[in-house]
């Protein structure tokens, strides 16, 4: 799953109570450009405002925005 992918799965799951501000998170990610600093900080945003979101398909979100979110130095 990409960062976009998991971000559109939260716009998907928009009615769960427990995505509340993580879907207006994730639809502003869906237009950056991947692989931006300004994307890896929306993916930090978003998986902290999904820590409630219960499931299997939660979890490979939350695994993925996580990666994203991670900036190793000299590296994205």
């Amino acid at each position: 799953m990409t960062v976009k992918q998991a971000f559109q799965e939260i716009v998907n799951h928009r009615n769960e109570p427990s995505l509340n501000w993580a879907v207006n998170y994730a639809e502003a990610g869906l237009y950056m450009e991947d692989g931006s600093e300004e994307q890896r900080v929306q993916c930090l945003y978003t998986v902290g405002n999904i820590s409630r979101w219960r499931g299997p398909l939660a979890k490979e979100v939350r695994e993925t925005l996580k990666k994203g979110g991670k900036y190793v130095y000299g590296k994205k």
